[in-house]
């Protein structure tokens, strides 16, 4: 396993390549098509939860210091709520927005220092309990990824897919 600068992110760093193994598993076979429909008009569609997915993965970046500009950013930054006028980006498209992100991110968060994760990032929070800094805006980005992948794994069952597999490429470095 990679080693990061901070012991601070032990506990990411894995959490981190899991996020992207279950990313890819939970869209395996997973059609265009599919990706794009909704449950009774009610729910997102397979499409918005990867889009905030990588809009997540960017932001990240972002904050590690990363200039890397998501593409599809216009539909999908801070979680804006999907709109069906919108022309979304195939499925294809945000999954090689993935492979263009997520290793630069993964090298930023082994690169990260202490004292960089403790710097101030404001979030609007406003909650006593919660510092708003760097680390903690990592630590909400990794919740999100999860809650996401939990998401689409969702959808997949309801729309007739077996469940995720859980065959994890260890080779993968990020």
């Amino acid at each position: 396993m990679d080693t990061p600068k901070s012991k601070k992110l032990d506990i990411i760093i894995p959490a981190f390549r899991g996020h992207s193994q279950n990313f890819l598993m939970v869209l395996d076979g997973v059609s265009e098509e599919d990706a794009l429909k909704r449950i009774e008009g009610r729910t997102n569609h397979m499409i918005w939860m990867v889009g905030n997915f990588l809009d997540m993965r960017y932001a990240l970046g972002n904050v590690l210091g990363l200039e890397e500009e998501f593409e599809f950013k216009a539909y999908f930054n801070e979680g804006k709520a999907l709109d069906e006028s919108f022309n979304y980006p195939t499925l294809k498209q945000l999954k090689d927005a993935f492979h263009k992100i997520s290793p630069l991110v993964y090298q930023k968060l082994l690169e990260a220092k202490d004292e960089e994760l403790e710097r101030a990032f404001p979030m609007g929070m406003n909650i006593e309990f919660f510092p708003e800094n760097v680390l903690n805006f990592v630590g909400m980005c990794i919740g999100r990824e999860d809650y996401l992948c939990g998401q689409i794994g969702l959808m997949r069952r309801i729309l007739g897919y077996e469940g995720m597999k859980y065959d994890f490429d260890e080779n993968m470095k990020y």
